[in-house]
């Protein structure tokens, strides 16, 4: 078991970032793979090749370890907007999904229903990045066979509870865009039929990693439309083009992966499983109530949750408009790094988010509030 204090070592960002849900710099487990795979590559020394081959198992089994998911249904995808291509394209029936999902997700799916024209959606409007069961449950109806979210809103913050959209779906797909949680959040992956990720956010893995888990009943129930020569039942189908190896998350692939890519993700991944995800969140959730305090005392709303069970490390505040651009101006000068989108400004805060950088908020906010008064 590694402990807290071990993982937070391995963040080596300048103080300042705040911003791992647009992009986490790599951690120190990442670089060491990093150079250890390119190391191999670059020297190719006898066993190389087995060696990279070899990722792409490491990585589906710490995706099982994560998510209690099987490993037989992990396939590695270079992001999470092409998994989550192949799994609408590959869904036929009724989907509800709200229309406030970040783009990934709301162009998959219509992109899907204008190609194949065997999918339709259902559009929750005004759930504010807010997808509760209650919500999800007002939207069902008798022909609905699946329900796409967001593990963590990118807007707010909200995180959603998935064992209790699970309990009020019953046997439909629960399909869970998990980017904005994955490698922070103690999740209820076991609820999820699909779990699709980027790696290169909470997971500090690097762009070009992800992975795509299917649960069996994803697997009897999604079409394998997107899919390669490494999706069917041959290693190298020479001379023919089998049909896709249906049943099995082998269909649900183009190609050979970045091995590289895989060894890169495995290693963020076992290191967040030898933690302990809760340990990651907790101390995460730590960092938020002080940037939530610091918040509070100079009179910035809060569009995040306050409440800790739905709270991520996303903390989101909506100035007057008048105060935007001191706000945005006292942060810059200060040498934070944040994410302005419309009327809003995100923070997003890690388990690894330094003291000197809650320093540097607390003194942009006191010059913030300064220049507002």
């Amino acid at each position: 078991m590694t402990t807290i204090e071990d993982f937070r070592r391995g963040f080596d960002d300048e103080p300042g970032y705040l911003n791992y849900a647009s992009v986490g710099p790599l951690s120190g487990t990442v670089r060491e793979e990093l150079r250890a795979e390119y190391d191999s590559l670059a020297r190719m020394r006898f066993g190389a090749v087995g060696r990279a081959l070899a990722q792409q198992e490491r990585l589906a089994d710490a995706v099982s370890a994560m998510t209690g998911l099987e490993a037989e249904g992990v396939v590695p995808v270079p992001n999470t907007s092409m998994g989550l291509m192949s799994v609408f394209f590959g869904l036929d029936g009724h989907v509800v999904m709200s229309r406030d999902e970040f783009p990934s997700m709301t162009t998959a799916a219509v992109r899907a229903q204008e190609t194949r024209d065997r999918l339709s959606i259902t559009w929750i409007d005004g759930a504010a990045g807010h997808m509760s069961a209650d919500v999800v449950s007002q939207a069902l109806g008798g022909d609905v066979t699946a329900v796409a979210v967001a593990l963590v809103d990118a807007r707010t913050g909200f995180c959603t509870d998935l064992a209790a959209i699970r309990d009020v779906i019953g046997d439909r797909l629960l399909i869970v865009d998990a980017i904005q949680g994955a490698g922070l959040v103690d999740a209820d992956y076991s609820a999820a039929d699909v779990v699709v990720t980027g790696g290169q956010k909470w997971l500090r893995a690097g762009w070009g990693t992800g992975f795509l888990a299917l649960s069996d009943r994803a697997l009897e129930r999604l079409q394998p439309v997107i899919s390669g020569y490494t999706g069917t039942v041959e290693d190298e189908p020479w001379g023919h083009v089998p049909e896709p190896a249906v049943g099995s998350a082998r269909a649900f692939s183009v190609t050979r992966p970045d091995f590289v890519a895989c060894a890169r993700l495995a290693a963020s991944i076992e290191e967040t499983n030898a933690v302990g995800i809760t340990a990651i969140q907790d101390a995460a959730l730590d960092r938020t109530d002080e940037a939530i305090d610091l918040l509070d005392e100079v009179g910035l709303p809060l569009v995040s949750p306050r409440r800790r069970e739905n709270r991520s490390g996303i903390v989101v505040v909506r100035p007057e408009e008048s105060q935007l651009g001191a706000l945005g101006a006292a942060l810059h000068n200060t040498g934070l790094t944040t994410t302005t989108r419309g009327d809003t400004v995100r923070f997003s805060i890690h388990a690894g988010t330094e003291d000197a950088t809650m320093r540097m908020l607390r003194q942009a906010l006191l010059v913030f509030r300064s220049s507002a008064t």
